[in-house]
């Protein structure tokens, strides 16, 4: 279980480095290589909190191995629980980010205020600028405080 809240609390510290890099490097630093930076922090969380959760329901004996690849975890992470809706939205989230890492990228107003990247998915076009940056951020806290939550319900967060 200590390994579990471990890897629990890097997750946080992960989201301490993210908040840096959204409030503090992009006001300075106007540029999608700061953007992109912030995206590995975003896809770091989430691997590290869908290992939480993962390891947590080994310890419960629901799965006995975890797979190597984070996206493979974070598939098996939803098949375990497909009742679970907001565990869900965050899986779905998490592979829309490491879709749009994925994908070749525009860059656009380098240097200005509405510095964004821009990638085009089957779907539609996805631009991450720093509004939405802070909306993930926003969001990926939500998911922190889900799997706390989850992990350990009885424990207090620093």
């Amino acid at each position: 279980m200590e390994h579990i809240i471990e890897t629990i609390l890097e997750a946080r510290e992960e989201l301490k480095r993210l908040e840096h890099i959204i409030y503090v490097s992009l006001k300075y630093t106007r540029t999608v290589d700061v953007i992109v930076n912030a995206l590995h922090r975003l896809i770091d969380v989430y691997d590290l909190i869908i290992e939480a959760l993962l390891e947590k329901a080994k310890l419960e004996n629901m799965v006995t191995s975890l797979p190597k690849s984070p996206a493979l975890r974070a598939r098996h992470l939803g098949e375990l629980f497909p009742e679970d809706a907001e565990l869900q939205k965050h899986l779905g989230f998490y592979s829309f980010l490491k879709s749009v890492l994925n994908l070749p990228h525009e860059k656009r107003k380098e240097y200005r205020r509405h510095v964004a990247l821009v990638a085009e998915l089957d779907c539609c076009t996805a631009e991450l600028n720093i509004d939405n940056l802070t909306n993930c951020e926003r969001f990926v806290h939500k998911f922190y405080h889900y799997a706390f939550e989850k992990i350990s319900p009885k424990a207090k967060e620093d």
